[in-house]
């Protein structure tokens, strides 16, 4: 069950902003894991010599580590100020 949000979503809203990159990361890495596993599966089942698969799988998980890194310690969740019109 996704978490429910007590207001209305908005992303001025620095809390909102984090749970939905926290969200966005997780949709990441089920989608990696889902297709990474898939091809692995295929590679051992049919006895493949994918040289390339090792390469895709290692450079998703760098995306991945990044995408971790950017959420964790650079993303900046401060409050932005409201556009003046």
């Amino acid at each position: 069950m996704p978490p429910r949000w007590p207001r209305k979503p908005d992303r001025n809203d620095p809390e909102f902003r984090k749970l939905d990159d926290r969200m966005n990361f997780a949709v990441h890495v089920a989608v990696a894991a889902t297709i990474n596993s898939g091809l692995w599966f295929f590679h051992n089942l049919t006895y493949a010599t994918w040289e390339w698969l090792p390469p895709v799988t290692g450079g998703w998980a760098i995306v991945l580590l990044g995408h971790l890194i950017y959420i964790a310690a650079i993303a900046d969740y401060s409050p932005t100020p409201p556009k003046s019109t």
